[in-house]
């Protein structure tokens, strides 16, 4: 009898490993950006979780990224995204040429925007002031765009 128990609680034990190796579930990250100046152009977001490239994540391959119309009040919704720390990026790109625009080589002539409001002060704000965290519940963020001229 002790022999049985025994080995019912060796095999409960490793299912229960088992279970808690297992990946956690994909969530839903949904932004909504504020303030478009113009409905010219588009939004592209862009989130990572690779914080030395941010916020030119488009060079992360497992980045989560969008382009969407610029009318009004836009959402944005990534889906499948698997728990962890990201930041996330966005251009108003008003011509729709792809590229944020600058006037004198520096300052942003299109409106941009970055989870938890992260400031730009001289240069774009860094992935520690971005990031926040997705876990096991979806996730619904606001963020406003701004413009430098």
């Amino acid at each position: 009898m002790m022999r049985g128990f025994r080995r019912a609680l060796i095999l409960g034990g490793g299912a229960a490993v088992t279970a808690m190796a297992a990946p956690a579930a994909a969530n839903e990250v949904t932004i909504t950006v504020t303030d478009l100046r113009s409905s010219e152009g588009v939004v592209r977001a862009c989130m990572t979780t690779v914080e030395k490239i941010f916020p030119k994540c488009i060079k992360d391959p497992d980045s989560h990224r969008t382009v969407v119309p610029a009318n009004g009040t836009v959402t944005i919704r990534f889906k499948g995204v698997k728990p962890g720390k990201y930041a996330i990026a966005l251009l108003h790109d008003e011509n729709n040429n792809g590229k944020a625009d600058r006037a004198l080589g520096m300052m942003p002539k299109e409106g941009y925007g970055f989870s938890r409001d992260a400031k730009v002060r001289m240069s774009p704000p860094k992935f520690e002031d971005a990031v926040f965290e997705l876990g096991q519940q979806p996730k619904t963020l606001t963020i406003k765009m701004r413009y430098f001229l």
